[in-house]
């Protein structure tokens, strides 16, 4: 059975008077197939966008803070309490699917610090942002991030550029600055609530930001272009993009949920590339907006969607999480109460596959950051060189995969299999090819031969037989299949000769039976009339001579008796 869980972290909530309830602050709940809490995590208060969720490890920031916890997932307990030069406004995962990743953290200052969870190495981009960082987000292939700030500016940063070893020159054919980012996206007018990667791999992917100017715009973010904008009726303060990439939904303060479908406007092409629908601002309709119940009104901090992307999860400032049909576009039940502001909602990955995918990599424990002085105001450009202390720490989930050559002895190693054969053939493998001609002509023909090939070479006095061990000769193999490709067709034409045939018989079949047909009708109306001419006789009527009239034209006189007439 299929298990999916929920990792909510909230805001202690200032006035609790529950000692319990105000030192809980991480919860994992199970959403499905029962509703119900599964684990918690205490002494940790995370604003929005400040949770981040590896496969071994849970990280939060802590509000008004400049420390990161760490939370082990396999032990349930607390590992490390992590401090930072700044505060910490929000975190982002990158690199995750091996199991060894890296922390993103957006600073008060307007920076991003980089954090090799497995070396413990930090490296801080420059202060590009002239406030706080607020919101964070990472592509599917870990390759870009997006950081967004209350400048209402929004940046794209390359990852590994700014994880090189090889600093960037000034003179460099980018013209950049060390550690700047690639773009600029600044057609808001206000704070950045919130941001989103789509979730293609492809160069075509999405993004998709939120302001408090109450727009929402969808990016083409790999040079920097609006695709679309969105005019929302208040300021947004969450998002969650659908799982096909085909609408995103926004939080609003009132707790209700807004859909923004991309593909509502008729369009000859994809509606977000058309560039006559780009430059003209859309308004989604009212209906689209999904209120809540009077009873449960509050602000929606964050959203997360199901694994089959049909159930919409929303956590409120009461500390409920709601949980909405987005099929029927209504809300649909109350999920669970955390007695606190839920500011990150994150869906686990579900379980109960029969085939489980594992990481190759596994993080027992993180490695601490060193202090740099880069963090802190200090130059901020890279060595050219690996430093003497750079260490990965990692754990092999599995064995191994051992090289195509190895040095072991040529009986352990295996040979190739036949699909291996075929994948590394220059063309078609000659028994893959007699493979497809059997099964097209429906009979089991002979593989080419693996034995020995046996040659007879005459002499002057006796013939000799000499056997070679050699693999049969490109002419041998064309002439092999030269002759079965004949057989073939002979085959075939046989098959067809036969289905004509039958074809034949069976049309003789119904022509004989159509004619049979015809002929038990005629008896039958002659039955019918020599009835009619003896009733007539009984009656004293005058009985004349009865024609029966054919429908080619044919004329012939009626007969009370059913033998067949030579007309017949």
């Amino acid at each position: 059975m299929l298990t999916e869980s929920l990792v909510a972290a909230v805001q202690s909530a200032e006035k609790a008077t529950d000692a319990v309830i105000k030192d809980i602050g991480i919860h994992i709940y199970d959403f499905q197939p029962i509703p119900a809490p599964k684990t918690v995590l205490k002494k940790s208060s995370a604003p929005t966008n400040c949770l981040a969720v590896s496969t071994s490890h849970i990280f939060t920031a802590q509000v008004q803070k400049a420390v990161v916890h760490v939370y082990s997932r396999e032990q349930g307990n607390q590992e490390a309490t992590v401090p930072f030069p700044e505060r910490i406004h929000s975190l982002a995962l990158a690199g995750d699917s091996d199991g060894a990743g890296i922390l993103l953290l957006g600073t008060e200052g307007g920076r991003v610090i980089l954090w090799e969870l497995c070396t413990g190495r930090q490296v801080s981009t420059s202060q590009s942002h002239l406030q706080s960082t607020t919101c964070l987000a990472v592509d599917p292939t870990s390759n870009f991030f997006l950081s967004g700030s209350s400048d209402s500016n929004i940046h794209l940063w390359s990852i590994p550029a700014l994880l090189s070893f090889s600093a960037q020159s000034p003179n460099d054919y980018s013209q950049q600055l060390p550690l700047s980012p690639l773009e600029t996206l600044s057609n808001h007018r206000a704070a950045i609530s919130a941001l989103v990667f789509g979730h293609s791999s492809s160069s075509t992917n999405i993004a998709v930001s939120a302001s408090q100017d109450n727009t929402c715009i969808v990016w083409d973010y790999t040079n920097g272009a609006a695709l679309h904008t969105f005019l929302l009726p208040t300021s947004p303060l969450c998002l969650a993009l659908d799982p096909a990439d085909r609408a995103v939904y926004a939080g609003y303060e009132d707790g209700s949920i807004q859909l923004i479908d991309f593909y509502k406007q008729s369009s000859l092409t994809q509606a977000l590339h058309d560039p006559t629908l780009q430059s003209t601002p859309t308004q989604p309709p009212p209906s689209d907006r999904w209120p809540l119940p009077i009873q449960s009104s509050s602000s929606a901090l964050c959203l997360q969607l199901s694994y089959d992307g049909t159930t919409l999860l929303s956590g409120h400032q009461d500390g409920k999480v709601q949980a909405w049909d987005v099929a029927k576009g209504k809300y649909t039940s109350h999920i669970a109460d955390f007695s606190a502001p839920v500011t990150n909602l994150y869906m686990l990955s579900p379980t109960g596959f029969p085939i489980q995918s594992r990481p190759h990599l596994k993080t027992p424990s993180i490695v601490k950051p060193r202090y740099e002085s880069s963090l802190d105001g200090g130059n901020t450009t890279t060595s050219t060189v690996v430093p003497p202390n750079y260490t990965f720490t990692a754990q092999f989930n599995s064995n191994l995969p051992l090289p195509r050559f190895s040095t072991l002895s040529s009986s352990t190693i295996q040979p190739p299999t036949t699909f291996q054969a075929a994948l590394t053939h220059p063309s078609f493998p000659p028994t893959l090819l007699q493979e497809g001609l059997a099964s097209l002509t429906n009979t089991s023909l002979p593989l080419l031969p693996k034995t020995p090939i046996t040659t007879t070479i005459p002499s002057t006095s006796t013939s000799q037989t000499t056997t070679t061990s050699s693999s049969p000769t490109p002419e041998t193999t064309n002439a092999l299949l030269t002759t079965q490709l004949a057989n073939s067709q002979t085959q075939l034409q046989k098959a067809l000769a036969e289905l004509l045939r039958y074809k034949k018989e069976t049309w003789q079949q119904m022509e004989r039976e159509e004619v049979k047909a015809k002929a038990k009708k005629k008896r039958r109306l002659r039955r019918m009339r020599a009835e009619e001419a003896r009733r007539k006789r009984v009656m004293g009527e005058e009985v004349g001579m009865e024609v029966d009239v054919e429908e080619d034209g044919e004329e012939e006189v009626s007969s009370s008796t059913d033998e067949m007439t030579p007309s017949d």
